[in-house]
């Protein structure tokens, strides 16, 4: 539903005098523009206009922003003043027993797809390298590759026929909604299953892709069904749950789930806390933060507790949860200023691989996008395509490389950790190793474990690099973007570890640092070039590595990463924010925004349609359905000739009124107990009337409909003269979706509001389209 003032519908221009006598044709100079329906908005803007729509899943789907202000009408404020102390407690306590359930199911969830990841992969690989070893290669082929095709074609055919949604990291799509922007069917029960079991068979598959991103989406999805009790048929109509039935709960609690998938994917509490606040949150504040943190130490409970009880193979081959863990606390960093140079080129060459990254990636979801727009079957191809040329790749390729012997201290067997470790035989002869297969056969934590590894400047060839590091930058091209559950961060960590492993042998002679070390440093370089985190990234590697040593040169190579990278394009998330057409605002405006007022912006829209405090229901029905607005100024006259801002009202509150035929006979203004009969700030949160189900009769047309209870009095208003730039960020900071602008001087004459803005106007590419002149100076700054 469009809530855009900025785009109205073409109707009739007609003349219409109200009880005031003032007049209210646009074309007589005489008219000072006060009126219930301002019937000039209904006609098409040729300046200011915005597209509300957003490729969602697999389709092209309607967006609608969310309301996360607090609607301060006469009934939420009874209702706060009617709670009692132990009914605000309960409310409370309701909410961190939330956020505790959100952890403790994300905690469980994550550690069960890890525990069906480890076994399933461990399965295939321990039969194929069997196979390989009775050098039965086609067999081997044959049997690696149907298996990663019966995966990938079961996690492709649940996104692509239960939840399109699912596919995808949907860590964006977690930014947008916390952003303001609500996306469909995104945090449903059918995208939490398919999610998961998506996860299970796609990163067993052996495709180039983490489920890192799709704990997070889990998290999130989580969190949005037990805010509402589940979802459909299975919502649980509980009494209390009711209350969290807003925006603005069922954002703080969302906001706990992405937290929690993050600790869930790398054990790192205070890390996921710190992505949620860098990342993917517009709004913070203490409480939340507090929250955020009691859900992400509950799963860090929960993984640890799985981790005892798999112990010593008791999960099959689950080991240590499948959990990135890299322990060199043991390890002392010992730097000098030549090392710091060699961390600063890794800094900088992190930072342009990163963007290089991020400026391909784009060009092939675009190409993807082509593609899957074609239909179902050929999404279902694309991604058995990508299947089978990886399961090739992962396979063929450690025959190119030459065996390595063993170290003789080690003697006639190379040393091995339960089932991986750096020294698989795969191929190879007795005592010696393939170092490639070590890193190609193995799932995506082993082979970070491996190539993660200190003291083992020796055991990985060069060329054995070189082409994992090819190979997985051309398999992390290509893989995301496909219609399964996917992550980036592993990808692109594995990616890392190898250029730094590479620098660190380059640079043998100057290195004095460990590789292992340069292979973090090389990981964190490149996410932070691709996907701009610094603060969060740092917290993760410092928990996973478990070493204070390595801070000051992490956080060094990140910053550094980070700067280059900002030099030539957006991070990997916005650029597929843009892609969508997710209305996302940037913290940051843009410098020419300051050249121009929200005044003349206003004006560049059609004026805004405002209500009367009593107003006619005839107009109401009217306004409803010859508009999408979701806000609707209301002005007071308190006396003829004289106008005054009385609130906001919004869409869904003018349906609850029509639904419930709380119409008055005459105009009048009502007592406060009257709508207390009939509506709750409770019962008004809910969106799902629509007009279509009102049908009303002649005579209800012509009654009256009293306003003033359900108009939200506080609405943030700004005056005319103000920036955009600064309009901007006071719009973002507080979670907006309807800024009123008034005049800055006020007279009997004069309109109490100048205009209305919402996301869509306060887009840099839309205030571009009405004010061509600012191009120039764009390019300018």
């Amino acid at each position: 539903m469009e809530e855009d003032q900025s785009s109205g519908l073409a109707a009739e221009t007609q003349e219409r005098k109200h009880d005031n006598g003032v007049n209210d044709n646009p074309e007589d100079p005489g008219s000072n523009g006060i009126s219930s329906l301002e019937q000039p908005l209904l006609k098409r803007s040729n300046t200011l206009t915005a597209s509300h729509l957003a490729m969602v899943g697999a389709k092209v789907s309607h967006i609608e922003s969310l309301d996360y202000e607090i609607i301060e009408n006469d009934l939420f404020k009874h209702d706060w003043r009617s709670r009692s102390n132990v009914e605000v407690l309960q409310y409370i306590f309701l909410k961190w027993a939330l956020a505790f359930l959100v952890g403790l199911l994300t905690g469980v969830i994550a550690s069960l797809i890890n525990l069906a990841i480890e076994n399933i992969s461990g399965i295939k690989m321990l039969h194929m390298v069997q196979l390989v070893r009775e050098k039965r290669y086609w067999a081997g082929f044959f049997y690696f590759s149907g298996f990663n095709f019966g995966l990938t074609f079961v996690a492709a055919v649940l996104c692509v026929v239960f939840a399109p949604t699912a596919a995808g990291p949907g860590i964006p799509e977690i930014k947008a909604y916390l952003n303001g922007v609500d996306t469909p069917n995104m945090f449903g029960a059918p995208q939490l299953i398919v999610k998961i079991f998506g996860s299970i068979c796609a990163v067993s598959s052996g495709l180039d892709l983490g489920k890192e991103g799709p704990l997070v989406h889990i998290g999130a999805c989580l969190a949005n069904l037990l805010s509402q009790g589940g979802s459909g048929r299975f919502r649980v109509r509980w009494k209390w749950l009711r209350y969290f039935n807003n925006d603005r709960d069922r954002r703080d609690l969302i906001t706990c789930g992405a937290s929690s998938g993050v600790c869930a994917a790398f054990r790192s509490p205070v890390g996921g806390v710190l992505f949620a606040l860098e990342e993917v949150a517009t709004w913070w504040r203490s409480a939340l933060l507090w929250r955020s943190f009691f859900s992400t130490a509950t799963v860090v409970v929960v993984l640890r507790g799985f981790i005892e009880v798999c112990r010593n193979g008791r999960c099959g081959l689950f080991g240590e949860g499948g959990l990135i863990i890299f322990d060199v606390s043991d390890v002392t960093v010992n730097y000098t200023f030549g090392d710091l140079l060699l961390v600063t080129l890794v800094g900088v060459i992190g930072g342009l691989l990163g963007a290089l990254y991020n400026y391909v990636l784009h060009m092939v979801l675009r190409l993807y996008n082509l593609i899957n727009a074609k239909g179902r079957m050929a999404k279902l191809t694309l991604a058995l395509a990508v299947c089978v040329f990886t399961s090739a790749g992962l396979y063929v390729l450690p025959f190119s490389v030459p065996c390595t012997p063993c170290d003789p201290a080690f003697g006639t067997a190379c040393p091995s950790n339960g089932m991986s470790g750096n020294f698989k035989q795969f191929n190879c002869p007795a005592g010696h190793y393939n170092d490639l297969a070590s890193l190609l056969h193995a799932t995506n934590t082993d082979a970070t474990r491996n190539i993660f590894s200190t003291g083992t400047s020796g055991e990985f060839r060069l060329d054995s690099l070189l082409i994992f590091f090819a190979i997985y930058c051309v398999l992390g091209l290509i893989t995301f973007g496909i219609a399964v559950p996917s992550g980036l961060f592993l990808p692109i960590i594995l990616m890392g570890a190898a250029y730094g492993r590479i620098v660190a042998l380059v640079l043998e002679n100057v290195a004095r640092i460990d590789h292992g070390l340069y292979a973090v440093l090389g990981a964190a370089a490149l996410m932070s070039g691709s996907m701009r985190m610094t603060v969060s990234l740092c917290v993760i590697f410092l928990e996973l590595t478990n070493n204070l040593l390595l801070l000051p040169m992490t956080m060094f190579v990140l910053l550094i990463a980070k700067t280059v990278g900002d030099a030539f394009n957006p991070s990997i998330y916005e650029i597929i924010l843009d892609l969508k057409g997710l209305p996302f605002l940037e913290p940051k405006p843009e410098p020419w925004m300051k050249d121009i007022t929200v005044g003349e912006l206003a004006a560049a829209k059609p004026r805004a349609i405002s209500l009367q405090v009593v107003e006619r229901v005839s107009t109401i029905v009217h306004v409803l359905r010859n508009t999408g607005h979701n806000g609707f100024p209301v002005v007071d006259r308190p006396r003829p000739g004289l106008s005054e801002l009385h609130g906001l009202v919004l869409r869904s509150h003018l349906v609850a009124v029509l639904k419930k035929r709380w119409f008055l006979p005459e105009k009048r203004r009502t007592e406060e107990w009257e709508a207390r009969e009939q509506f709750s700030s409770v019962e008004l949160a809910d969106k799902s009337a629509k007009l279509d189900d009102v049908e009303l009769t002649p005579e209800e047309m012509d009654m009256w409909v009293d306003l003033h209870p359900l108009t939200n009095t506080t609405p943030y208003t700004v005056v005319e003269t103000m920036s955009v730039a600064k309009a901007v960020v006071l719009f973002r900071s507080v979670a907006l979706r309807h800024m009123l602008i008034m005049p800055k001087y006020q007279g009997p004459e004069i309109s109490p509001i100048v205009g209305i803005l919402t996301r869509q106007d306060l887009r840099g590419h839309n205030i571009l389209g009405a004010f061509p002149n600012l191009a120039n100076k764009k390019k300018a700054h």
